[in-house]
This record gives C-alpha cells, structure tokens and sequence, in this order.
C-alpha cells in the first residue's frame, strides 16, 4: 500500500501531545517514549500495531522534524524534570531521518538515560559506534528466531537476514551500549526459539547496569495481524512458562520496570475530560480511514469516524484521554 507521509510541522503543525502514534508519550512515570517517526521496514506477522508496507489499516506515516521535536521535549521536560528517555515507535526509530542527530541532542539535555528500540534491521556497525560515541546508552533489540525461514516468516520480510542480526548484536556487546535483547514469544510459532536466543544472549552477555533479556508476551489487537492458528495466553500462564526457563537456564528472566529504575511521577495534566463536547479544528489526516486528526487547546485528538476536511472546525465528544492520547468523535 502506498502511503502519504505527513512531515511535521512542514505539513501540519500538529502538538506533539495526543497521539500514540507520534510525538511523546507520558504514563504517569520518570520515562518518556518519543516517537519521531511511525515508518517501519517490516511487516512482521504478528505486529500489533499492523506496521510496515503491508500494512492493511494505516494509510498515513509521520515524520517530526528534529527541532520542533526537541522544542516539545524541552516544554515536558520542564514539567516532569529529570526523565529517561525511551526513543521507540510504532515502526522503527532507525527510520528517522536524522536518528544520531536525535540521540545526541536528547543526550544534551542531561536525561537520567537513553534508550532506543530497534528491530535492528537498519544497523550496521558504523551506525553502532556512532550512537556509542554520542552516549546512547542502551540498544533494545527484538529478534524473535535463530532459524533462518522462520525469522523471515516471523517479520513478513525475504529480505531479512538474522544471520547479520546476530552479527550486529554481538557487535553491540562488545561496545559501549548495553544490550537488552526483546524476543516476543509466539505460542506455536517460536517456542524453541526462545530457548536459543536465551543461550545466544547469556554468553555474550556484557551488561553492568541492566537486564539483558526481557521476553515478550504476544498480545492480538484489534488492528494488529494476528498468525493463523495462534492464540494469545493468560498472563499467568506467560510468567508460568518465564519461571520454567529461569531454572532451566538458572537466569533471572523476570524484569520490572524497577529494573530500569521506572518510577511513579506525576502525569502531564489532563486537558480534557471523557465525555466533554470540545470544538476541534481539522489538521491533518489521520492514521487509519475515516480518522482525522484535530487540534485543540495544543493537543492533538485523534478523531474516528470523522469525513471532516483539513481546514473545517467541528464539534467532538472526548471519548479517550488516559495518557494524555485523546480520542474523540464528531
């Protein structure tokens, strides 16, 4: 599907508080995700926010020019104070434009920490030594299989090679950066995979300061792709499974927010209450059909079922606001 790529603020100068898809995210913690662009290279089979060129809901992709971002995160920044800051996305932040020039200037805003989620796809070894010097300090890595057709399988790409995965992430080991190795676990699919990557990731383990393994529970969403023949497990039977592989491997495979020294802090105020009937003007196309998004007292309110154009004012009832993510319809 070819998509229109809506350039921030060139093309809309949308408030970077809102949206989940774009722009920054506070849940009520000492961590802030910054999410500079949606655009993914994959189109990994059980993605649950349906990203990457096969993507069969979202029409639109975003892209936030480097200063206005640094702009927004310095006004949160002054409300939340000192944060660790999470560079993901619901693509890959390695498809931002200018990602070390992002890593670097966030790294002069003297954070607590700096992270960024990869699927690692679009590293190399000179994109590791950059973001190395500039101080990234920590890679998230999320590969799912050692085997080569199922690693393939599993991110919807031929071109994918997980031989050049590992390659990289044994180089990240031997860097600077720590490793966080983020495998999602598929019932079904991956199950001795997961075994694998734990014996790959202990020995080359380098970490000081964090985990370096943190398995993932796959979750179906609405919009997501679901894998035929996979179904979503309870939680408790997820943390069930994690604690056998902790004793088969004698690895402590159970991680907190704790561990990354997460902590409660007041959230942004909330702006709108659920339910209210706000007047709302029309300024970009939103991320699915039939969504628009609107602005309002400088937040940005993702609006569902709305054929509004770009330009006209309307009336909308908040249907959302958990996070400081407005949902609204008119």
């Amino acid at each position: 599907m070819e998509k229109k790529i809506i350039r921030i603020p060139q093309d809309a100068e949308l408030p970077l508080i809102g949206l989940v898809q774009i722009g920054i995210i506070d849940r009520g913690t000492n961590l802030l995700q910054l999410r500079p662009t949606t655009i993914c290279p994959l189109s990994c089979i059980f993605c649950s926010v349906d990203a990457g060129p096969n993507s069969k809901y979202h029409f639109t992709e975003y892209v936030v020019k480097l200063d206005y971002f640094l702009d927004w995160l310095k006004e949160v920044m002054k409300f939340k104070g000192k944060i660790h800051a999470f560079i993901d996305s619901v693509g890959d932040p390695l498809t931002y434009p200018k990602i070390v020039d992002l890593v670097q200037a966030i790294k002069e805003l003297r954070v607590e920490s700096l992270a960024l989620e990869t699927s690692g796809y679009l590293l190399n070894e000179n994109l590791v030594d950059e973001l190395a010097e500039i101080g990234l300090e920590r890679l998230n890595i999320s590969i799912h299989a050692l085997d080569e057709e199922l690693a393939k399988k599993l991110a919807g790409c031929e071109a994918y090679q997980v031989e050049r995965i590992i390659e990289i992430i044994r180089y990240i080991a031997e860097s600077q950066i720590e490793l966080l190795v983020t495998p999602v676990w598929i019932p079904g699919l991956n199950d001795d995979e997961i075994p694998t990557i734990i014996e790959l990731i202990k020995k080359i383990n380098r970490n000081k300061r964090w985990p370096f393994l943190g398995i993932q529970k796959y979750e179906e969403h609405k919009f997501g792709r679901k894998p035929r023949g996979v179904k979503a497990i309870s939680w408790w039977k997820f943390h069930q499974k994690i604690r056998e592989w902790e004793k088969e491997f004698n690895l402590k495979l159970t991680i907190s927010s704790k561990d990354f020294g997460i902590e409660k802090r007041v959230s942004l105020p909330l702006v709108f209450e659920r339910g209210e009937k706000i007047k709302v003007r029309i300024a970009a196309e939103g991320w699915m059909k039939n969504e628009m998004i609107g602005i309002a007292k400088d937040r940005s309110i993702t609006l569902v079922d709305c054929r509004a154009k770009i330009g006209d004012e309307i009336r909308a009832k908040i249907l959302r606001t958990k996070d400081n993510i407005y949902i609204a319809r008119s």
